[in-house]
């Protein structure tokens, strides 16, 4: 039995170019979909490809994207699929992914595709890595230079120091003075017991 798997990673997004070229490879065979990310494999329409599939079918993928974004992930499903189920896979993009290939019982075409699956694990994962690298790099070449990352620090407004003595004094509450000079309460209470009448400045 052939099966087709198709992806998109939105409900906007349309599926019509996956499934036109699945069709024309599966022939009567049955295409499940799935608008999902492709983070992972907790997908609805995956899941029920899965349970479907039994050895000697056929999974045909437009493309390993289309499959998934987790290389470690693809080449543990590819294994179950191929080794433990006793299907094949063949992407469609990617004639080398094919298990199909000749050779006794198959292991030609498997051996090549767990080959590229390697190949292109290790790719995905250096670049990964590389990617890792110059974020690193790049923070610390931009805090060298003084730039700060995070929230920006809210100011203290002007008559700060006379609301929060007036707190001191129990004129009126932390929660008055938050709402009346227009700071979130949590951020005023911080404030004030931070605050260094001697110099008037924030010790935070």
């Amino acid at each position: 039995m052939n099966y087709g798997y198709c992806r998109v990673s939105s409900a906007e997004q349309i599926l019509d170019r996956q499934i036109v070229s699945i069709k024309a490879a599966i022939g009567d065979g049955r295409i499940f979909t799935d608008k999902q990310s492709g983070k992972d494999f907790e997908r609805d329409g995956y899941k029920a490809m899965k349970k479907k599939l039994k050895a000697g079918d056929v999974l045909f993928i437009h493309s390993l994207d289309r499959f998934g974004r987790n290389y470690d992930e693809i080449i543990q499903e590819w294994s179950d699929i191929t080794k433990k189920i006793g299907a094949d896979i063949v992407v469609l993009d990617m004639p080398l992914l094919d298990t199909r290939t000749s050779g006794e019982n198959g292991l030609v075409g498997r051996f090549i595709s767990d080959l590229v699956l390697q190949i292109l694990s290790f790719v995905a994962e250096t670049e990964r890595e590389n990617i890792r690298k110059r974020q690193a790099e790049g923070i610390a070449i931009a805090k060298a230079k003084g730039i700060k990352f995070g929230r920006p620090e809210r100011l203290i407004p002007e008559n700060f120091e006379e609301f929060v003595k007036k707190v001191k004094d129990k004129e009126i509450t932390g929660i008055q003075a938050a709402h009346l000079i227009g700071m979130p309460v949590s951020t005023f209470y911080y404030k004030a017991s931070n605050y260094d009448y001697y110099t008037r400045r924030d010790r935070t």
